[in-house]
């Protein structure tokens, strides 16, 4: 089987937030530990200061309503600790010293000291926009429902970390030292065919306007991407930009500012005809690097383009070496804050809401939930990643994830265990890996798992969290493999799973932990399968899965425990499924899922659990095109299905990842066209109507 290797995009499609998502269910509700002075002592009051003692003990408040959400698994029968026992007072201040030095880093290196206004501004928008209104509820609760602390510790962490890296993106004091010897690269090798030459990386591309090309055959299914009409005219007209103004021309402003690149005054849509063939375009920039590309050919449905890019330097490395020059002393501005009236109520269901996000653009990523937050890291874009990102639907924000002690990778496992999100295995740069990380979200910190007695190096396998422990089982080497190992966080130790019955090896497959048992199924090897295995942690043993009544052969399927049951559904066995089965593992017995109203069928798709139906979505249905934007939710008690809306719904896409919060599905990321040819940062949230108990402290 040919190993998966991605290319670089030439465009990621960004989206605005700019809709009202309903209120997920939130199953605590605290009055908060108000620690603001009341409205009454507030009165008559403007200019007020808070000392770092103070922002401190207001941080602590927020943290715990946060903690209070955390998902405490429930096979954990430990008891959930306080949030003393895994935050200390040091880390604690570094997270006000941090959205403090941001502020001062705006105000000092590009003259935009936060406003009132904007704070106010602020706090109105996570009102409006919040998808969690009880905890945001708890938040203003927890800080004395004092709009003044509300906007300096909750509203300015959030727009600062906004605005920094705004202003940071297109800034040629700090990226100037990548720009000036890229253009320097491009005046003495400035032909398509010495492009492969220059120092940046080297991609191509093709885009196929899709009613155009229904009835090619010759397809190349690594490079290609398959557009409709309306997105097809957005390429042209980008290229159309591209070669006809003289270059990106990022400019100050009369403060010493910068200011967003300047754009040519032409008409944005040129005629097709105009698009230069084989004439390398002069130094483009946007948010993550500069970049050169050109028109290898092009008819009146297909374009082929080549494109360098050089990447700029990440945030999150130039805030490290930056940090000791700007103070922690900010100056608090002066104003009459208003408590804003928080928005939520009454769901939709079937309804989707656009969900945008601050991480770079990836896929090949993992997504997992918290309680509170969800976090997104690792991946592939232009090359392998170890950025992520933490979206707090209660406020609406994303905070960047730290990059120190973190590993780039991609096609790697990730588990939640109620503390820490566990990263492991994966691919780095042609490199498999054998090693990962722990990260924890309320320290902003990673600290990397042992190697000692691990499994080998792999990608394409499965990871289950069993409450106390991390089973890794299969996956690819190069070859197949049926091996795995037990990870323990506690003592930062692995031991082998048994490989004694041992289902055969393969990758692509699925895994679910059932309470007391890893159920894996299908995937790919020597042949494809039907066959699976449940291992018991405990006995370190191996039960086969019945293979009566089981379902076809299939790879890249999708799986969820239901308490009870394992359903599987969809995959590929040369043509794409839209069948799927019931696993019962207490009677070891199969029963197929309906296929009236079922979604087409697809593979690289993404499912979740809603406490009562499977949500499936996204994927493709087609070997060389046909990504799908659509979905549909399996009652397994009416063994029926429902179709998921369009209305909305995030562009189609292959390799979204997808949690559920208790109330919502958030997909996020993913790429269109096999094989990375465009990578996405954008998602939604879809509303069901389902809501689910979250997971609480015992």
């Amino acid at each position: 089987m040919k190993r998966f290797t991605f290319r670089s995009a030439f465009f990621s499609p960004r989206v605005l937030i700019a809709l009202l998502l309903c209120a997920a269910a939130a199953g605590l509700t605290s009055s908060g530990t108000l620690l603001a002075l009341s409205q009454h002592e507030l009165a008559g009051r403007v200019q007020r200061t808070l000392t770092l003692q103070e922002r401190v003990s207001y941080q602590r408040a927020i943290e715990e309503v946060y903690w209070r959400h955390r998902i405490w698994p429930k096979e954990n029968s430990n008891p959930k600790p306080s949030l003393d026992a895994v935050m200390s007072q040091a880390q604690l201040e570094k997270k006000v010293k941090d959205y403090l030095r941001n502020s001062q880093a705006l105000a000092d290196y590009w003259q935009r000291p936060i406003t009132a206004q904007q704070l106010q501004a602020e706090m109105d928008r996570m009102a409006t926009h919040t998808k969690q209104s009880e905890v945001l509820q708890e938040l203003f609760e927890s800080l004395g429902n004092d709009p003044f602390v509300i906007a300096e510790c909750l509203a300015r962490p959030a727009l600062a970390e906004r605005l920094l890296t705004n202003w940071y993106a297109y800034d040629q004091r700090i990226h100037g030292e990548l720009k000036q010897p890229a253009e320097t690269e491009l005046q003495t090798r400035a032909s398509v065919e010495q492009m492969k030459q220059l120092s940046g990386k080297y991609s191509e591309i093709e885009f196929v306007r899709g009613d155009g090309a229904q009835n090619e055959t010759n397809r190349n299914a690594e490079h290609s991407v398959k557009l409709n009409s309306s997105e097809w005219d957005e390429i042209v007209q980008k290229l159309a930009v591209t070669f006809n103004k003289s270059e990106s021309q990022p400019s100050n402003g009369k403060d010493g500012s910068l200011s967003r690149p300047f754009r040519s005054a032409r008409p944005a849509i040129a005629p097709y005809q105009t698009l230069p063939v084989r004439k390398l375009s002069s130094l483009q920039e946007d948010e993550s690097r500069y970049y050169a590309t050109a028109i290898l050919s092009k008819t009146t449905d297909r374009i082929k383009l080549a494109t360098v890019s050089w990447l700029k330097k990440p945030l999150r490395s130039w805030l490290t070496k930056a940090e000791n020059q700007f103070s922690t002393a900010i100056a608090v501005p002066a104003g009459n804050y208003t408590l804003p009236t928080i928005l939520g109520g009454g769901c939709t269901e079937d309804t989707w809401t656009a969900t945008a996000g601050p991480p770079d653009a990836r896929t090949a990523h993992t997504a997992v939930w918290t309680g509170s937050e969800m976090i997104v890291w690792g991946g592939l874009g232009p090359i392998y990643l170890n950025t992520g990102g933490r979206y707090n639907p209660s406020t609406d924000s994303w905070v960047a994830t730290t990059t120190t002690n973190a590993t780039v990778r991609g096609f790697h496992t990730a588990v939640w265990t109620g503390k820490e999100m566990i990263v492991w295995g994966g691919l780095n740069d042609n490199n498999l890996l054998n090693s990962g990380g722990r990260y924890n979200p309320t320290t902003d910190s990673w600290i990397p798992t042992t190697t000692t007695n691990a499994p080998g190096a792999r990608d394409f396998h499965t990871a289950v969290w069993t409450g106390s422990q991390m089973i890794v089982w299969g996956g690819s080497d190069g070859g197949y493999l049926n091996t795995g190992g037990r990870y323990d966080p506690n003592t930062d130790s692995w031991s082998a799973t048994s490989t004694t019955t041992v289902p055969a090896a393969r990758n692509l497959h699925t895994a679910v932990w059932t309470g007391s048992e890893m159920i894996v199924w299908g995937g790919y090897g020597n042949a494809l399968f039907n066959t699976g295995g449940r291992y018991n942690p405990v006995t370190n043993s191996w039960t086969a899965t019945s293979t009566t009544n089981a379902p076809g052969v299939r790879y890249s399927h999708t799986a969820v425990w239901t308490g009870t049951t394992m359903i599987i559904w969809g995959g590929y066995d040369g043509n794409h499924l839209s069948t799927g089965a019931k696993y019962n593992p207490s009677t070891n017995s199969w029963t197929a899922t309906s296929t009236a109203n079922v979604p087409d069928g697809r593979k690289n798709h993404t499912a979740v659990w809603t406490g009562s139906e499977m949500i499936v979505w996204g994927g493709s249905s087609e070997d060389n095109f046909g990504e799908l934007n659509t979905g549909g939710r399996y009652n397994p008690i009416s063994n029926s299905w429902t179709p998921t809306t369009t209305v909305n719904a995030p562009a189609a896409r292959n390799y979204p990842t997808a949690v559920w919060t208790g109330g919502e599905m958030i997909v996020w990321g993913g790429n269109a066209g096999l094989f990375n040819a465009v990578v996405f940062n954008t998602g939604g949230r879809y509303n069901s109507g389902a809501e689910t108990a979250k997971s609480s402290p015992r």
